[in-house]
């Protein structure tokens, strides 16, 4: 008897045992514990390093934290404070970054507005047209002074031009007075102009011609006692026309500033010269002999009453005519070529 009812004392207990065990098993108080210490760690000032850790990390931990906080759904409403507050903290930080990303946008703004105000200035340049029109201003290539620019026609006829024209009727010469012409900006003058027919009784000059009147004596001279006796002698025929390429011109001498005697009257350009026989002798580089021996005669014969006498060879301006002019020299030199 004793024996059983210790067995049978002991024996509830086991059955007790087996009972608890199984219904204990679902719920089984480890896992709350594991929550309560899930929860105790939340109590505890375990996230308050992470704060301290949270000032040395960046803006993007902070907010790697905050996406941490909704994912947690056992969190209590201490984490969540604790999150706020690392919030919080973290605010000012990315704050830090913005305000140095603040001078950016000033930098963006003035690049492009200050980019036109610099193309204006470019624009400008070109737009002032007296630089490039300097160079060809005539102020720049006003033409060396001449005393004679300064010559006008006075209420009467000086004593010297009609003696001149004088001498002119006796040599044959047909002529009519002109008009007075000037150039006060370049500086050609021709007070007492005279307009040409012909050189004597028997040759003609054309077209007309414009000289000053010792010009024009000078050159009826030359004809009536060079050039007439050349021809006759060369070609056995009389001269009976002279074709002029320039007269009075107001002009500057080629690639200079000085005033060309054409300017003044003073000068007269020879092309060819016609004979009564109807033979034409031209001035060039190369004509034929007999042409070529009396132009070498007429050039020679004219250094002297003509102070300055071109023609072929000299340059490539007088290549196809003689030029006869009587510019005043030092000492009435010459210039022949």
């Amino acid at each position: 008897m004793d024996q059983s009812s210790t067995q049978r004392l002991d024996q509830p207990p086991r059955g007790k045992q087996r009972v608890r065990t199984r219904g204990k098993q679902p719920p089984k108080q480890t896992p709350q514990e594991t929550q309560e210490q899930q929860a105790s760690p939340a109590d505890a000032p375990v996230p308050e390093p992470r704060p301290t850790d949270t000032p040395k990390a960046d803006a993007a931990p902070a907010e790697e934290q905050k996406t941490q906080g909704p994912k947690a759904p056992d969190a209590s409403d201490q984490l969540n404070e604790e999150k706020s507050r690392q919030a919080k903290q973290a605010l000012p930080k990315p704050s830090g970054p913005e305000t140095e990303s603040e001078p950016e946008p000033p930098a963006e703004v003035p690049i492009p507005t200050q980019r036109p105000d610099t193309k204006e200035p470019e624009v400008g340049p070109p737009a002032i047209a007296p630089p490039p029109t300097k160079p060809a201003d005539a102020g720049d290539e006003k033409m060396l002074p001449d005393p004679r620019s300064a010559d006008r026609p006075g209420e009467k006829m000086p004593v010297e031009e009609v003696a001149c024209r004088e001498r002119l009727k006796a040599l044959g010469v047909e002529f009519e007075e002109h008009k007075a012409e000037s150039s006060p900006e370049i500086g050609c003058s021709i007070p007492y102009p005279l307009m040409l027919k012909s050189l004597g009784k028997s040759i003609v000059i054309a077209p007309g011609t414009e000289l000053n009147c010792p010009m024009a004596e000078a050159a009826a001279r030359f004809a009536a006692n060079v050039i007439q006796p050349a021809a006759k002698a060369e070609f056995g025929a009389d001269l009976k026309s002279i074709n002029q390429a320039s007269a009075f011109v107001c002009r500057p001498r080629h690639g200079t500033r000085k005033l060309s005697e054409h300017a003044f009257g003073n000068a007269l350009d020879i092309a060819s010269f016609t004979l009564s026989d109807g033979t034409k002798i031209e001035v060039g580089p190369a004509p034929p002999e007999k042409d070529a021996k009396f132009l070498d005669a007429v050039r020679k014969a004219a250094c002297g009453p003509f102070k300055t006498v071109l023609g072929p060879g000299a340059d490539a301006d007088h290549a196809l005519h003689f030029h006869l002019d009587l510019e005043p020299r030092r000492h009435g030199g010459t210039f022949c070529q």
